[in-house]
């Protein structure tokens, strides 16, 4: 009934290997979106960039999606467009009072 920490173990194992696969295929995903939206070729603190990506998420968790939770779905270049110009806002907004003197 109770199973060996052996038998444990190797689904720890594996789970982790899942884990890190997954971890691999989103950032992946991730760092594609942010090279066509043009991120890759903007000079920014990585303290400022995951600050402006943390309010990103609440954006499309719902903590502000009111207006702009269209583009949530849209795939399309002006929604994309969009939301380019307001995470390049948020980027050089409340990071910049925080790591901008870093």
């Amino acid at each position: 009934m109770k199973k060996p920490s052996s038998k444990i173990r190797d689904e720890i194992a594996k789970l982790q290997e899942q884990l890190k696969l997954a971890e691999t295929r989103e950032a992946e995903r991730i760092g594609r979106i942010a090279l066509k939206a043009g991120l890759g070729e903007i000079e920014i603190d990585e303290a400022e960039l995951q600050a402006a990506f943390e309010q990103l998420t609440k954006r499309f968790r719902g903590g502000q999606g009111g207006e702009k939770g269209a583009t949530t779905g849209g795939k399309k270049g002006s929604g994309d467009s969009s939301g380019q110009a307001s995470t390049a806002a948020d980027a050089s907004g409340p990071g910049a009072g925080s790591a901008g003197e870093a």
